[in-house]
């Protein structure tokens, strides 16, 4: 189980950095964006360090105060949630 915890997290962690990154560059060229419900589920169910490291690597959503706060809120809940899975 601990393996799949392991996977699932570096998988969802890595679409997360993706679709963050790919909704700047969408932005940048005046794209349809991805809905920020989106980043935010993606966030809840594991890629919030992906999500956040994205944020701040490609300075994208750090004026808005939902993600600002949000998406750390997010990752200490991912924190708790799947370290409590991998203590079980």
């Amino acid at each position: 189980m601990e393996k799949g915890i392991a996977i699932w997290l570096a998988l969802i962690n890595i679409i997360g950095y993706v679709v963050m990154s790919e909704d700047k560059d969408k932005a940048m060229a005046r794209r349809q964006r991805t809905p920020e419900k989106t980043l935010f589920l993606l966030a809840l169910i594991g890629g919030a360090a992906g999500v956040l490291i994205a944020m701040y690597r490609r300075r994208h959503k750090t004026r808005h105060w939902s993600f600002i706060l949000g998406i750390p809120l997010l990752l200490l809940v991912n924190v708790l949630f799947y370290g409590y899975l991998l203590i079980q």
